[in-house]
């Protein structure tokens, strides 16, 4: 899926192999977040995106994580990345409907 592939390389080359910095979550959110909804307008879809990040160390501990939609099926919907690396945890989603 497009909005999948968009989500995990903004991830990835924004986060990269860099081990993680508690003062760094606050910009790499704010990067992924932009760069994401920046790629995805640049699709020229009739859609209204969201996207949010989460991003955690990680330290052994769980990460739960759920989202309730009512949307059109026919053309809204909701995409969601795990991607990780030695040291971070990140979940990054995008939900879009149609304007």
């Amino acid at each position: 899926m497009q909005v999948e592939g968009i989500l995990r390389d903004v991830v990835a080359s924004t986060i990269g192999e860099a081990a993680f910095q508690h003062g760094k979550m606050a910009p790499w959110v704010e990067t992924i977040t932009e760069a994401c909804v920046k790629r995805l307008v640049a699709l020229s879809k009739p859609f209204k995106y969201v996207v949010t990040a989460n991003v955690s160390q990680r330290a052994g501990a769980g990460l739960h994580a759920a989202a309730a939609l009512r949307v059109n099926e026919q053309t809204d919907g909701a995409a969601c990345v795990r991607w990780e690396n030695d040291t971070t945890l990140v979940l990054a989603t995008c939900y879009w409907v149609t304007m």
